[in-house]
């Protein structure tokens, strides 16, 4: 009996080329079982993603996964799998070697003659390079070449996201407009690769002074914008402005030559009284820009008149400190700490005092609020330490020794050489001991950064100097700072021992107070307490 084979050879003929081709094909292939478990993957799958065949037969090709996926792509792809249908997208895995690659996949599923899956068989494409090329041409799109900060075509999407986060929160949002000083006659005179290299360095100090929320984007030529997002006022936004003309306004070197530019800016805020899209505020702040050139450039300007008129009071008022201090209009006053025991004068509290020409005498409350969160806060607060070293001093060799108080701003013990700076102001004053000087700090200014202050309050410490937590209860985490904060007095606010007496609740506050700093181990001041003829 003969049987007629040639069919079956026409087949085995025909697998044998399959087989070839899928070997040498050079595209990747994978094959699993219905489990999911690799039963086959070509030699081209091996030289891409760096794996033998021997080292992923039998392993779920979830080994290859490198987290950058999102976890919906593979809910999907398998939801699809499992209906019966083809599943085609992209994912990013990784080689054997670490490196993330771009897969470009289409996965179909194998069936018997049943219908029931019993395979499935993944083509797949490497699309690093393609994906490499996509991203470059993404950044070009996006990013200025030169200085590496977002164009203007980004710059309008983030100025749209920050005003609608704007909107959401209910916070202020500036827009400043930025062009540079003189930039012009540095292109002429030193040629475009000197002035490149300015551009450069002025995108760089642009990064160094703002913060990571806002947006820097160069427009062209030598014209900046910057959003300036989560502001809680208008005025909130004047020291990072003051930064900015600082840092525009400092020397610039290029190959060993000194550039001296400096840069006027126009500012807007958002949202406004009438609707406006972020175009038309960039034109408010270009507006603005250009009278701050007219102003006599180095300098900023408000689009808005009524914030203008606010700001300008303030810069006001800071400048008049300014002049105060330098004028030698400022002075202490001294309020004695007396013991209730036996009324003697245990210290005393340097008060500042502006002694202003036309107005008299003022109160802190008159012109110190202008100056905080400002580096002239340093400035005045340095002086207040060395005049009450001084001032003791003096008493100390005509036979007097007291302790000294001295209130200290929140923006002035968070500077980065206080600790310096007050070493410094001891040695000057070397018939002063250390221990004679006490700092009393707001608990309100410890929230900005308790561990901050802390280590900073510590390496006070170390030198001799002692601390007093001022107006403590009316913050929100007394406890938490009285834990976290080794300070030896505790100041309670007047606004609890004037009304002791007559209000119950203050009376239990300050009762309460006083327990916790029994069992704190910490002395107790009553501020507010005058003395009757």
């Amino acid at each position: 009996m003969t049987l007629d084979i040639t069919e079956r050879k026409h087949t085995e003929a025909g697998l044998r080329k399959l087989s070839v081709a899928v070997e040498q094909s050079p595209v990747l292939v994978m094959i699993t079982d219905a489990q999911a478990r690799i039963e086959y993957v070509n030699p081209h799958f091996s030289a891409v993603i760096g794996y033998g065949r021997e080292e992923v037969i039998g392993k779920n090709p979830r080994f290859l996964q490198s987290g950058q996926t999102h976890p919906e792509t593979y809910r999907q792809l398998w939801d699809t799998l499992t209906a019966g249908q083809i599943w085609a997208g992209e994912l990013q895995n990784r080689r054997k070697d670490g490196c993330l690659y771009w897969e470009e996949t289409r996965i179909s599923p194998i069936t018997d003659e049943t219908g029931q899956i019993t395979h499935y068989v993944g083509i797949k494409f490497d699309i690093t390079d393609q994906k490499g090329r996509q991203e470059h041409l993404a950044y070009l799109a996006h990013y200025d070449v030169l200085t590496n900060l977002p164009n203007r075509l980004l710059l309008a999407d983030r100025l749209h996201q920050h005003m609608a986060q704007s909107l959401r929160h209910r916070q202020r949002l500036a827009v400043a407009f930025l062009d540079l000083d003189g930039f012009k006659s540095i292109n002429d005179t030193y040629g475009h690769d000197t002035g490149d290299a300015v551009l450069v360095t002025i995108g760089r100090k642009l990064r160094l002074v703002t913060r990571d929320a806002d947006t820097i984007a160069r427009l062209g030529g030598d014209e900046f914008a910057l959003v300036l997002p989560e502001l809680s006022s208008t005025e909130e936004c004047v020291p990072l402005l003051q930064r900015v003309l600082n840092a525009m306004s400092s020397s610039i070197y290029i190959g060993g030559q000194e550039f001296a530019v400096t840069a006027s800016l126009g500012v807007t805020f958002y949202p406004q009284a009438e609707d406006v899209d972020g175009d038309q505020l960039l034109r408010q702040a270009d507006q603005a820009m250009y009278q701050a050139k007219l102003a006599g450039k180095n300098r900023y300007h408000l689009f808005d008149a009524e914030q203008d008129r606010s700001l300008r009071g303030h810069h006001e008022s800071i400048e008049n400190v300014q002049q105060a201090l330098a004028h030698g209009e400022l002075e202490l006053h001294y309020q004695p700490k007396v013991t209730l025991r036996t009324g003697q004068v245990i210290s005393v509290e340097a008060l500042i005092r502006w002694r202003h020409p036309q107005r008299g005498l003022l109160n802190p409350g008159a012109f110190l609020p202008a100056i905080e969160g400002h580096p002239l806060a340093v400035q005045v607060g340095n002086w207040v330490i060395c005049q009450a070293l001084a001032d003791a001093a003096v008493w100390q060799a005509s036979g007097l020794t007291l302790p000294i108080s001295v209130n200290v701003f929140a923006y002035q013990l968070l500077a980065p050489d206080f600790v310096e700076h007050l070493d410094q102001f001891l040695t000057d004053h070397p018939s002063v001991s250390p221990e004679q000087l006490e700092l009393e700090i707001l608990e309100s200014a410890v929230r900005r950064d308790l561990a901050q202050v802390s280590g900073v309050m510590e390496k006070c410490r170390a030198l001799g100097i002692r601390f007093a937590l001022d107006d403590f209860g009316t913050g929100y985490s007394s406890l938490n700072y009285l834990k976290h904060l080794l300070a030896e007095t505790l100041k309670i606010d007047q606004s609890f021992v004037h009304d002791m007496l007559e209000d119950h609740d203050d009376l239990a506050i300050v009762e309460g107070i006083l327990g916790l700093a029994k069992a704190f181990r910490r002395q107790v001041v009553a501020e507010g307490v005058d003395a009757t003829p």
